[in-house]
């Protein structure tokens, strides 16, 4: 800029601060969108369904469905009470449990200051079952090390694409706009067609969803006397409308009273008929019961989660419990897992072994009479120590529990050659 023939400008000090979030302009960045997915038969992934007179499924309206949000409740609060712990495989193919990790800290003490991460987890988790995406923000000190993880607005993140790099613009809790690399998200997303793009399991299955939803607003309806509950009949023998009208609500108000007596006064040309719910209606409620089946397809969820117990009986508890870790939980795990190991450890630590698994030990909990029943075989086997044993049931070590016990056919003392001759002498 001049001014009288001066060049005057805005100089910039030397030690400007470069900008921390990576410049990504609006042209070279695109919102991911949905192209390609028809050539491999996704196309109507999330799409609003073409079955007319449906409800539109999507994860705010679908949540309100009471299978729906006892799937995601049971998936992510199971995930989320368990630890998740970190491990590393050591060259001889044993794994070796690490504590002292930044990154064990966050997912099971303390995320971010006054957060439990287990609440992160659950939410991350909630969000993945219910949207097919779920994200949090990890940001990193310039060492590289996570310094919390945070809890973002699981509805306002989007993801943009520069080339083969993605980047996550979002509202974090402070209510600042930020933009960041991939590398400080950590973006769980299920049936990603891309790498990238989750898509949640409701709006896969939109049509059957929708059907689900629109039995259970029809049940609401009834419920709340939404549907014609009589038709009333009035004569014309009515010296004005108005009288007419009053006559009419007073019947209504006789048919809808729940303390009336049943009877109702009317004129001899008059008539009220009851309307009871029709064959249609009656056999729409009656498909809830397959409705709630099919959501748990959906999810994998075993019917005794849901507390639909003519599929089993109390006395096949602990079997269903072993269905329901490997047939629901164990799927959703394992992708959780490999995303998370992914998204929070660097490249060289991955490289060193480490990983993280969950410990579904809380969840399979043994009875006492069981479980010292296991401690005692697996001590007088022997290939565990009694103190091992103790320290399982939260007992101090004791002097003589510092070695094997023999096997039980090595502590006969057999008698000598000699002596068993003499004896038959």
């Amino acid at each position: 800029m001049k001014f009288f023939g001066l060049d005057i400008s805005r100089s910039r000090p030397a030690d400007f601060a470069q900008r921390v979030e990576p410049p990504v302009s609006a042209p070279a960045a695109a919102a991911v969108s949905d192209e390609g997915l028809l050539a491999v038969g996704w196309g109507s992934l999330g799409g609003p369904t073409a079955v007319r007179g449906l409800p539109r499924v999507t994860p705010e309206t679908a949540v309100h469905h009471g299978t729906v949000f006892s799937c995601c409740n049971n998936i992510a609060g199971d995930l989320a009470k368990v630890p998740l712990k970190l491990w590393q495989r050591q060259g001889d193919g044993q794994d070796k449990r690490v504590r002292q990790h930044a990154v064990s800290e966050l997912l099971n003490g303390e995320a971010a200051p006054g957060v439990p991460a287990l609440l992160v987890r659950f939410a991350a988790v909630y969000a993945y079952a219910l949207r097919g995406n779920g994200h949090i923000y990890g940001p990193r000190d310039g060492g590289g090390e996570l310094m919390r993880l945070d809890i973002v607005r699981q509805g306002s993140v989007s993801i943009l694409r520069d080339g083969l790099e993605r980047f996550y613009q979002f509202e974090d809790g402070a209510g600042v706009q930020r933009r960041v690399p991939a590398r400080a998200m950590a973006h769980l997303r299920y049936m990603a067609e891309d790498g990238w793009t989750g898509r949640s399991p409701i709006s896969v299955a939109a049509e059957s969803v929708g059907i689900a939803l629109a039995g259970q607003r029809a049940a609401a309806r009834n419920a709340a006397g939404g549907t014609t509950k009589g038709v009333i009949k009035l004569g014309d023998s009515y010296e004005s409308e108005e009288q007419r009208t009053r006559n009419a609500r007073r019947i209504k108000g006789a048919m809808s009273d729940p303390s009336g007596d049943g009877w109702i006064v009317t004129n001899p040309e008059e008539d009220v008929k009851a309307l009871d719910i029709s064959a249609a209606d009656q056999e729409l409620l009656s498909s809830r019961k397959f409705d709630r089946e099919m959501i748990a397809g959906i999810y994998r969820m075993p019917p005794s989660k849901l507390q639909m117990l003519e599929y089993g009986v109390k006395a096949n508890g602990e079997q269903q419990a072993i269905d329901y870790l490997t047939d629901c939980l164990l799927h959703w795990s394992a992708l959780v897992e490999a995303q998370l190991s992914v998204a929070l450890l660097t490249r060289s630590e991955r490289d060193a072994g480490l990983f993280l698994r969950h410990d579904f030990g809380a969840l399979l909990q043994p009875t006492v009479k069981e479980q010292y029943e296991a401690l005692n075989r697996a001590v007088g086997g022997p290939f565990m120590l009694p103190n091992e044993a103790r320290m399982k049931l939260g007992l101090t070590p004791v002097d003589e529990g510092a070695q094997l016990n023999p096997a039980p056919n090595m502590t006969r003392t057999e008698p000598s050659r000699t002596q068993s001759e003499g004896d038959d002498e």
